[in-house]
């Protein structure tokens, strides 16, 4: 039977945290991406909490957590999350990343380096691929009001003109109106402040075990980013999940779970 799982609340320097916790044993951090909260992991925490001690916080500016007026980036997500676990007497733990979470999980394993003792990254971002820039881009462009006013045009003909990908494109900007933080870090600042974070030229000196998880139908954005942290961090091992897409977490929690049970294992013997 699947233990309840608690709810809590703290004030940090910047911001009240909301998460999830259930379990106990050795610590596992999930930390969502960047479309979602950490309602995200609650499949994969059910099925690990017999055996670990699962937390997953809401990360700063997301889902229940607090939403200060400040300056958003991954060193302030870095150093809330470094508060938290100081707050909680957390000095050991596994780090899990999906995403956004996945940039957060590796800029703190390489900060604070003596306490982590493992990473499990999916589709980290953080990273320079090739044809990530464009996406960047065309998220920039999806945000403006002018883009907006024109795609509600179009989705107002779409049955006289055929065109299915408008209402593709305008659940992509109530997206990105949902999750204004993620836009923020990902896209609404400036190019040399984002390269100022990323990780390429550091991962070199990540030197903690990581496990590299990836659908084997998921998107090739995901699979380039997978990629680059494979090439450049020396401690790594990838695992595909057969069948699986961008949704692995959802609908592969079992799968996810025994990757990350496995990883556990291996790296504490």
């Amino acid at each position: 039977m699947a233990l309840p799982i608690r709810n809590s609340r703290i004030k940090l320097s910047q911001g009240q945290i909301f998460w999830r916790e259930v379990g106990q044993g050795t610590v596992i951090v999930f930390l969502h991406g960047s479309w979602h909260d950490s309602g995200q992991w609650l499949p994969v925490m059910e099925q690990l909490n017999a055996e670990y001690h699962c937390l997953a916080p809401d990360l700063l500016g997301f889902g229940e957590s607090e939403q200060p007026n400040l300056h958003y980036s991954i060193d302030v997500e870095v150093e809330c999350l470094a508060e938290h676990l100081e707050a909680l007497k957390l000095r050991r733990v596994y780090l899990v990343g999906h995403s956004l979470g996945g940039w957060i999980a590796a800029s703190y394993a390489l900060k604070y380096l003596d306490q982590v003792q493992g990473l499990v990254l999916l589709a980290p971002e953080g990273v320079e691929a090739e044809g990530l820039r464009r996406r960047w881009w065309r998220t920039r462009l999806l945000q403006l009001p002018i883009t907006g006013w024109g795609l509600r045009s179009l989705y107002s003909l779409r049955k006289l003109l055929m065109l299915h990908r408008v209402e593709r494109l305008l659940q992509r900007r109530r997206q990105l109106r949902e999750f204004s933080v993620a836009c923020k870090l990902l896209f609404q600042r400036r190019r040399a402040e984002i390269r100022s974070e990323q990780l390429q030229d550091q991962l070199k000196w990540l030197k903690v075990p990581v496990l590299l998880l990836q659908g084997e139908q998921e998107r090739a954005d995901a699979k380039r980013l997978n990629h680059v942290y494979a090439q450049l961090a020396p401690d790594v091992e990838q695992q595909q999940i057969p069948h699986a897409g961008d949704d692995l977490i959802e609908t592969q929690a079992e799968a996810v779970a025994q990757a990350i049970r496995g990883f556990v294992a291996r790296t504490q013997q």
